[in-house]
């Protein structure tokens, strides 16, 4: 590869402050988005209420605060008695709204889950993943993100526009119009999903036409393995993934280091066990909660319901914030037992009442309609009574009986699970 200069290698300084500057930075907007949260969105001044802002400047405190997860935002969206479309999260609206805060556009992701769009340029921070995969000043990118409904293909373009790109509307489907549309306008960059990338490009190999145009793509919304991204690679495509919701906006993005993903500037990340808000160690896997600095929807600890994990170092890009593996899978490992919901919060529950226990799992085993529950627990040693009690706690707080296993420190999988369904579906 080519050494980038200096101009060509960051999006801009922030990427290479040093990270006590980045984290002093943060900190301090955390204090005053947690007061502009209470201020102008009912829902936060509701369930920050006893919360004093000016003493929320640590990821300790913040560590303390509620974490709003998707199931939530869901249900308070759909509750008749709530303020607005957005269950009282969003500071932006419509009507009688102050034009400061007036949102420019309103979207429907299945659910549906309602997600304002608001003024500012380049919104959702979309461009710093872009500059990272390669896109540029003057480029033409073909947007196959959906346009409709969902705010997907506004997100993408919006980072385009910021990067002073030009960019074609595709949208979704017609992948046959999607190839001569390439071929006949000859667009640098790709933004979609990549399998909908490695879908148009299979279809231009069939319909015997040439896309040299296409060198660079931007992709997200899925999963991106490495031997797909090799695949294209070797069809002249140099694609990088990026991570973002569409509550959240970007929350990470890939280097031309290809180790794990970069935190946007704009973002705080942790990651907390499954179905509670406890911070894991670093390196752990566990799931991803965000809080944004975006004005207009002040989405504090908001639970992306994703798995990942912190990974040490710095990016060899010369970038310096932290980095995460990825996605690595769902934290929502709710399992039906005997006709009752077993929730990861549970688990947590059950090991909050024994200082002794560590780490646990919960793995169901057997058949539908003849499973069996056993918890697996880290503890040093064999404390006597301890499984005991374990059990009658597992007892007491899902109403079903299960066995208990005492286990090493470290001997459970890093993987993020909690509850491990092992059982047979014929």
């Amino acid at each position: 590869m080519t050494p980038m200069t200096p101009k060509d290698a960051h999006y801009d300084a922030l990427e290479t402050r040093s990270p006590e500057v980045r984290e002093a930075a943060l900190m301090r907007a955390l204090a005053a988005q947690i007061a502009h949260a209470k201020a102008h969105a009912p829902a936060f001044a509701a369930s920050l209420a006893t919360i004093d802002a000016a003493g929320i400047t640590s990821r300790e405190a913040l560590a303390r605060l509620p974490v709003i997860r998707k199931h939530e935002l869901l249900e308070r969206q759909r509750d008749p008695a709530a303020p607005d479309l957005f269950g009282g999260f969003a500071a932006l609206g419509w009507g009688a709204t102050p034009t400061a805060r007036r949102a420019l556009r309103v979207f429907a992701s299945p659910g549906p889950i309602h997600e304002p769009e608001g003024s500012a340029p380049d919104y959702w921070r979309m461009a710093r993943a872009l500059f990272a995969a390669g896109l540029r000043e003057g480029e033409l990118v073909h947007n196959t993100f959906s346009y409709h409904f969902t705010p997907a293909g506004a997100m993408m373009e919006s980072g385009a526009f910021a990067l002073g790109c030009t960019v074609f509307p595709a949208g979704t489907g017609q992948t046959e119009q999607q190839v001569h549309a390439i071929a006949a306008m000859k667009p640098s960059a790709y933004i979609g999903t990549p399998s909908f990338l490695k879908i148009i490009l299979e279809k231009a190999d069939e319909s015997g036409v040439a896309l040299p145009s296409l060198t660079k793509a931007s992709v997200g919304g899925e999963a991106f393995p490495p031997s797909l991204r090799d695949w294209m690679l070797a069809r002249g495509v140099d694609a990088y993934q990026s991570y973002g919701t569409a509550d959240l906006g970007l929350v990470a993005y890939e280097t031309a280091a290809r180790e794990g993903l970069v935190l946007d500037e704009g973002v705080i990340l942790e990651i907390v066990r499954p179905g509670t808000g406890d911070p894991v160690a670093p390196g752990e896997v566990g799931e991803v909660v965000v809080t944004t600095l975006n004005p207009g929807y002040p989405l504090i600890r908001f639970g992306t319901g994703d798995l990942s994990a912190i990974l040490t170092g710095a990016c060899p890009t010369g970038r310096t914030n932290t980095r995460i593996k990825g996605w690595m899978g769902r934290a929502d490992q709710t399992a039906k037992v005997r006709g009752m919901f077993v929730h990861p919060g549970q688990v947590a529950e059950i090991v909050r009442r024994q200082p002794l226990a560590r780490k646990a799992r919960l793995v169901v085993s057997g058949e539908m309609a003849n499973d069996a529950m056993t918890l697996h627990v880290e503890v040093d040693g064999q404390p006597e009574g301890l499984a005991a009690k374990l059990a009658d706690s597992m007892r007491d707080i899902t109403k079903l009986r299960g066995e208990v296993l005492l286990c090493a420190p470290g001997s459970l999988p890093n993987d993020g699970k909690v509850i491990d369904d092992a059982r047979r579906f014929a």
